[in-house]
């Protein structure tokens, strides 16, 4: 029954969408198991759904990036959440998104910095070059004595 009732709170949350059932299935009963101390593992749940291990651990992921996951047992059993949450592909663009966006900017603000940095050291090196006391030059004459023997 928690099982179903796990898969139902996935579906809500878009988690069925463009995906085959069986890995929605073998992460509501292992969560399922789990929840009522039956110890099962990964590769038991992986041999009864017929999945990859990776498919597995990636809808559990999903399923805990999910409200529904913060919730206690007797919360999860009580409780029915109205809300829904975005699907995984649509918030995997979002975060991409806001990756790029965040990239972009912080490029922006390194130009500005190495801009600032530059013309202050530009500044600094004018200030030093004028700080400096002048050599004198001293004017050599040189005679041209013809080819040398060495």
């Amino acid at each position: 029954m928690t099982a179903l009732r796990l898969l139902q709170r996935m579906k809500r949350d878009w988690m069925h969408t463009g995906r085959r059932p069986s890995g929605l299935c073998g992460a509501a009963l292992l969560v399922a198991a789990r929840m009522h101390d039956f110890r099962r593992t990964v590769k038991e749940v992986i041999r009864v759904v017929k999945v990859c291990e990776s498919t597995l651990r990636k809808r559990l992921t999903e399923f805990e990036d999910t409200p529904t996951s913060q919730l206690t047992i007797d919360e999860f059993m009580k409780i029915d959440l109205e809300e829904e949450c975005d699907p995984p592909s649509f918030t995997a663009g979002q975060k991409k998104l806001k990756i790029q966006q965040l990239e972009k900017a912080l490029s922006k603000k390194l130009e500005d910095f190495e801009g600032e940095i530059s013309s202050y050291q530009d500044e600094i090196e004018i200030e030093l070059e004028n700080s400096r006391p002048k050599a004198k030059v001293h004017k050599r004459v040189h005679i041209h004595q013809g080819p040398r023997a060495w």
